[in-house]
C-alpha cells in the first residue's frame, strides 16, 4: 500500500474556545511607518468598540509598543487598552502593563484609578460602545513610559529606553470562536518623532493567530476609509499577511 505524503488538512476552527495556552485568539495590525520617519517617542490611536460583547468572556483591545534605545538595546514592551472584563464594574476596565526583556511583568507607579480586582495593571474605567477613545503611549517626564486613555493617565511603567518601535494594535479575544461578532474600529494612527514631527503609518500589516497556535479562523480585518476594522465571528475576507494602505498622513 502506498501512503499519501500530502499534508493532513484540519477543519477550520469556527466554534468552541481557542486552544492556545491562554485560551485566546488574537488579531494584530502591525504599523508600517514612512521611510525615514526617525525615532518615535510617542504613539496614539483612536479606538471605537462598535458594540459591547454579549458574552462574559474577556476581550482586550490595545496599542502595543516595544521600548528601545539608540544603542539597539531592547527594554521590553507595553500595551494600553480597553477591556471587557467581567470582575470590573459594568465589565469595563483599562489595562496598561507590559513585560521586560526577561519576561518579567514590569513594575510601575500606583494608578489613581481604582481596581475591583486589585491588579496594578488593570483598573476600573467606564467606556461606552460607539464612542472614540484615544490610546496613548509616551515618555513620562519623571522617567519611564506613561499610558493614557482619552487623556486619563493610567499609570507609569518603570522601564528604560528612549524610543518606541514594534508599533501595532490588536484584539485579544478569550470568547468562543462562534460567539456573536464584535467589531472594533482603529483610526487616527499617530507617531511623534524625536524632532517633534507627527507622522502616520502608511499601511498596516494583517496578522491572525494561526489555527496551529490555537486561533479562530473566523475573524478578519477590513480597511474602511482611513480606518481599519477588526471583527470576530465572521467570514475572513482579508488574508493573512495582507498590507492595508492607510489614508493621508497628518499635516
Amino acid at each position: 500500500m502506498v501512503r499519501s505524503l500530502a499534508p493532513k488538512r484540519t477543519a477550520p476552527r469556527v466554534a468552541g474556545y481557542p486552544t492556545s495556552p491562554n485560551r485566546a485568539s488574537s488579531l494584530h495590525l502591525r504599523w508600517e511607518l514612512p521611510a525615514g520617519a526617525g525615532a518615535v517617542v510617542a504613539a496614539s490611536v483612536a479606538l471605537v468598540v462598535e458594540v459591547a460583547p454579549s458574552v462574559p468572556d474577556l476581550y482586550f483591545w490595545a496599542l502595543q509598543a516595544s521600548f528601545g534605545d539608540g544603542g539597539g538595546r531592547h527594554h521590553g514592551g507595553g500595551h494600553i487598552g480597553l477591556q471587557w472584563h467581567q470582575p470590573h464594574p459594568g465589565s469595563r476596565a483599562v489595562n496598561w502593563g507590559g513585560y521586560g526583556p526577561d519576561g518579567r511583568i514590569l513594575d510601575g507607579s500606583a494608578s489613581p484609578l481604582p481596581s475591583a480586582t486589585g491588579n496594578p495593571n488593570t483598573r476600573d474605567l467606564w467606556w461606552s460602545p460607539a464612542q472614540s477613545y484615544t490610546l496613548t503611549i509616551e515618555r513620562a517626564a519623571e522617567g519611564g513610559w506613561a499610558g493614557a486613555v482619552g487623556g486619563v493617565r493610567v499609570r507609569r511603567l518603570a522601564v528604560g529606553g528612549d524610543r518606541l518601535d514594534g508599533l501595532m494594535v490588536w484584539s485579544e479575544v478569550f470568547a468562543r470562536c462562534d460567539a456573536p461578532p464584535v467589531a472594533v474600529r482603529w483610526s487616527g494612527f499617530r507617531a511623534t518623532t524625536t524632532d517633534g514631527r507627527v507622522v502616520a503609518p502608511v499601511a498596516v500589516h494583517v496578522n491572525y493567530q494561526r489555527r496551529a497556535n490555537g486561533g479562530c479562523d473566523n475573524s478578519t480585518a477590513l480597511a474602511d476609509g482611513d480606518a481599519v476594522l477588526q471583527i470576530t465571528g465572521t467570514e475572513r475576507l482579508v488574508p493573512q499577511g495582507a498590507r492595508l494602505p492607510l489614508g493621508t498622513p497628518p499635516r
